[in-house]
């Protein structure tokens, strides 16, 4: 099997000269473990590795942290934190006293109650990262760029990647984007995303909220990802699954805890008064939403009711990647306002608000750009505006406006 190395690599070696403890988090299967032994097996330092999964050293690890870190003295590696949140101050003291860079790499498949735990005793001594599954810039080996709608820098990558056309796009979209997959461990794409869900995604959320109906809660993840790259109806949601509000709520925040989900929140500010507040849901793997919506294969795929959605979906979680893999925190909105005006994706940054708008054709009208007007009444400064679409190489409308082919991303 394969190795596929990831483009957060450098961005880990070049954190552990500064910092004393790097916390990995993300689902589980997107390969953290994996990465951070592959990196310790070349330092020469030695460094242990120690799964919480492992149930005599999770017990001894939450009941008697001080004896844990005696037996296993950094450097070390620790899978699975989360479920030891009493180790970390007890890392907290060994920090304060030896000042070891890279001493601790710590994993967890739980984002938003680990980070909790890290704020309140690791704030300013720990680097927090998080890592989706495979980005397509992982899987085919080009280079690691946050993306932007920069005219030179997008016309210096022009010719770094091979294109692709639409079928193969969706096919690996359909595919997915999970390390097992890809490599060729799990070569039955049924068979790992059945397991994947019955494994592992139920057994944390029963870790996360106690009892659990099973059925009812596949049912609950199918509603969401037949909905994706769509508004979040929580009411919509409990009716398909047969639970209530509340459930359903809290059932949405542990799929984002479980880094399954991520929500992308409407654009706004004191100016743009008349915008919704509704986030927007989409999955860090297509894959997975295509395997619980029953698309067969890639041809149905594409040609389905749900294609739109499972493009839009698929190009902002590689926009997500690229920056997430860099290390680097994305501001990524959505616009929607109450006359019905939306824009797909509002990239910030360097004072600017850049436009996205995700669309399946390769011939884009420019027409679509129009829309982008409408959040020229922000503070910010309107930047380069993109229609990210089927093209097959890139091009512009005009200095203003880039036509971006998907695959580039």
């Amino acid at each position: 099997m394969e190795y596929i190395s990831r483009h957060m690599e450098s961005r880990i070696l070049e954190l552990s000269k500064s910092y004393s403890a790097i916390l990995l988090t993300g689902p589980r299967q997107a390969g953290k473990t994996t990465m951070l032994r592959s990196l310790a097996e070349k330092e020469s330092i030695g460094r242990k590795y120690i799964t919480l999964d492992d149930l005599t050293e999770r017990d001894m690890a939450k009941n008697d942290p001080a004896l844990f870190l005696q037996l296993h003295t950094p450097p070390i590696l620790i899978d699975e934190v989360q479920y030891a949140p009493e180790l970390f101050t007890y890392i907290k003291i060994h920090i304060d006293k030896q000042h070891n860079p890279g001493d601790f790499w710590l994993t967890g498949s739980q984002i938003f109650r680990l980070m909790r735990g890290v704020q309140e005793s690791l704030a300013g001594r720990i680097a927090l990262l998080h890592m989706s599954p495979l980005s397509q810039r992982e899987i085919i080996g080009a280079p690691c760029i946050p993306f932007t709608t920069n005219l030179d820098r997008l016309l210096a990558q022009r010719d770094q990647i091979q294109p692709v056309s639409t079928p193969e796009l969706f096919a690996r979209l359909w595919k997915g984007s999970m390390p097992g997959l890809i490599s060729g461990e799990t070569p039955d794409r049924n068979i790992f995303y059945s397991s994947y869900l019955s494994t592992y995604v139920e057994r944390d959320v029963r870790d996360l909220s106690g009892s659990i109906d099973a059925l009812k809660f596949t049912r609950f993840v199918t509603a969401v990802a037949a909905r994706c790259s769509q508004l979040l109806n929580y009411n919509a949601l409990a009716e398909d699954a047969d639970i209530d509000i509340q459930t359903a709520k809290v059932w949405v925040n542990i799929l984002e805890t479980l880094g399954i989900i991520f929500l992308l929140h409407p654009y706004s500010n004191n100016v743009l008064k008349r915008t919704i507040k509704t986030p927007k849901v989409y999955f860090y793997d297509t894959g997975l939403v295509c395997y619980l919506t029953r698309w067969s294969s890639p041809e149905v795929a594409e040609s389905g009711a749900m294609n739109g959605a499972l493009l839009e979906n698929f190009t902002v979680s590689e926009i997500m990647k690229s920056y997430q893999n860099a290390g680097l925190e994305p501001y990524l909105y959505f616009y929607r306002d109450r006359d019905a005006k939306e824009i797909d994706v509002v990239l910030e940054g360097d004072g600017k608000l850049c436009p996205l708008e995700i669309k399946k054709t390769a011939t884009p009208d420019k027409r679509l750009t129009r829309v982008f007007k409408v959040i020229d009444k922000s503070p910010l400064q309107l930047g380069t505006g993109a229609i990210l679409c089927m093209a097959d190489h890139f091009t512009a409308f005009d200095r203003d406006n880039v036509i971006v082919p998907i695959w580039m991303i």
